[in-house]
């Protein structure tokens, strides 16, 4: 029998471009998930709404400046960074930005933990 070797890890999707749930819910839950360590490698993918959100808040910049700092990966949709013209100023705050369609098939496919705000 295989053992996942992936059950430690965990992509937290943050859809919502409600300023609520991102900062009392979503990126209050990614923060802790790592700092805790109850997860070792945690991903947080700016998807959509959010995108445009985190773009126009700086507050939630900050946050997520903390959060990369603390060793959260954080990923973007290129194309909803694209549609909402903030792909420049994602690259600045040093997220990954990129084709997200199969890279977050890829780590639903190798067994990650997914969460969804």
């Amino acid at each position: 029998m295989k053992m996942n070797t992936n059950t430690n890890k965990i992509v937290v999707l943050w859809t919502s471009g409600d300023p609520e749930v991102a900062e009392k819910v979503c990126l209050m839950y990614t923060e802790a998930a790592k700092k805790n360590s109850w997860f070792e490698q945690v991903v947080l993918v700016v998807w959509g709404p959010s995108a445009k959100l985190l773009s126009e808040n700086p507050m939630l910049q900050t946050k997520i400046k903390a959060m990369q700092e603390l060793g959260v990966q954080v990923e973007a949709c290129k194309r909803c960074t694209d549609t909402y013209g903030v792909t420049a100023q994602f690259e600045k705050m040093n997220i990954d930005v990129k084709g997200m369609g199969e890279e977050l098939s890829d780590y639903l496919k190798d067994g990650w933990h997914s969460l969804s705000f």
